[in-house]
């Protein structure tokens, strides 16, 4: 079980360390959204992580999603951070706040085919081109955009990417400086349709320099679990 004060502290800790981070990168504190990675933990967890403050859990499945959210209620935000089948769309528009994972005109065309009103999703950029990842690759980017822009009751709300899996993070900045420059692009290109102001990047090996890059939301979670298990 966890414990949730000292989830508190661990979660202050990374609070800390991602406004160092965007700090550096030239940006105000705050300006990182900390999106805890909810595969990592347990439903029977869920009480711990309302008491330790936290506000957003992103979800890979969408049974995980719908355990936690039975105990939740509305006292936590879920994103749906894996991928996404087409079946599962009109279980997930309405409960999650936002779709970081994109990665098919099929799959934007069924969300928004179950929104009432416009829906904001963000699209899953496969950023090295690697063959065993899903997401649009940059070369496909514009093209999928503007397929998607049919649909007027869907807006882009930014990019989502992961780098290879890589021990050394700075591995990771070339990619992470290229999916900022590839929705720079895109919000220049479709200003007043898409506001493209959303970069899901970084995930516990790499989240601080995903922050010193632009992210504007990090998808932590095993990170902060070691972190905890270390402490007791």
């Amino acid at each position: 079980m966890i414990d949730a004060d000292r989830l508190r502290e661990v979660l202050a800790e990374t609070r800390e360390r991602l406004d160092e981070a965007a700090g550096r990168g030239g940006r105000a504190p705050g300006a990182v959204e900390l999106v805890l990675a909810g595969k990592y933990i347990a439903a029977e967890d869920t009480e711990a992580l309302i008491a330790a403050g936290v506000g957003v859990v992103g979800e890979n499945r969408l049974q995980d999603l719908q355990a936690k959210a039975a105990v939740a209620g509305d006292r936590l935000t879920f994103d749906f951070i894996g991928h996404v089948q087409r079946r599962k769309v009109r279980d997930l528009v309405g409960t999650v706040r936002l779709i970081h994972s994109v990665d098919s005109l099929a799959l934007a065309e069924e969300i928004a085919r179950r929104s009432e009103g416009p829906t904001r999703v963000l699209v899953e950029i496969n950023i090295a081109e690697e063959p065993t990842k899903g997401g649009i690759v940059p070369p496909r980017l514009r093209a999928f955009v503007d397929d998607v822009s049919a649909r007027t009751d869907l807006v882009i709300g930014g990019l989502m990417a992961m780098p290879p899996l890589h021990p050394d993070a700075e591995m990771s900045r070339p990619h992470f400086a290229e999916v900022r420059r590839l929705a720079a692009d895109l919000a220049e290109e479709w200003e007043g349709r898409h506001d493209v102001g959303d970069l899901s990047m970084g995930t516990s090996q790499d989240y601080l320099v995903a922050a010193e890059e632009g992210a504007t939301m990090v998808r932590v979670g095993r990170g902060l679990l070691e972190r905890l298990r270390s402490n007791h």
